[in-house]
């Protein structure tokens, strides 16, 4: 029976001490942002270390393919910044709609209801973001799906 309480207890304890957010100061996030890139940075000199022995890669191929990654990086990111006005603009779009909702729900509940209704929908949205936490971060890292080489099929 004590170790039910207990364990109930640690439980509890754990999942308040989950629900509690941290105010990161710019100078922490610039300070992950940077480990991150260091981090990234680590793991693709180990994929070029990698490739180049699995390959057996001499030093011109090897230099031909960190050009192709930086060419490649680059034209990432500028895809990304030229979709950066829709994605905000999307965003926007969207902020209004929400606020459109909420007005209409005002006007239909009572005050009672509507703060009801605030509050399971803060509650879910919660959920939402500690269930998507879950999912795409485990110890800190980045979850990864396993790399398969699968045969192709004949028809």
């Amino acid at each position: 029976m004590k170790k039910l309480i207990l364990a109930i207890a640690f439980i509890g304890m754990g999942s308040f001490a989950m629900a509690q957010q941290t105010n990161t100061t710019p100078q922490e996030r610039e300070a992950k942002r940077a480990e991150f890139q260091q981090k990234r940075a680590q793991k693709e000199q180990e994929h070029i270390d990698q490739m180049q022995k699995d390959l057996n890669l001499n030093q011109s191929q090897v230099a031909q393919i960190k050009a192709l990654q930086e060419k490649r990086k680059a034209e990432m990111k500028a895809e990304f910044d030229k979709n950066k006005e829709v994605r905000q603009a999307r965003m926007e779009e969207m902020k209004a709609k929400r606020a459109q909702m909420d007005a209409d729900m005002k006007k239909i509940l009572t005050p009672t209801q509507y703060d009801k209704w605030q509050a399971d929908r803060q509650a879910k949205m919660e959920q939402r973001r500690v269930a998507m936490k879950d999912r795409g971060m485990k110890g800190g890292k980045m979850m990864k799906k396993p790399m398969t080489t699968a045969a192709p099929e004949a028809n």
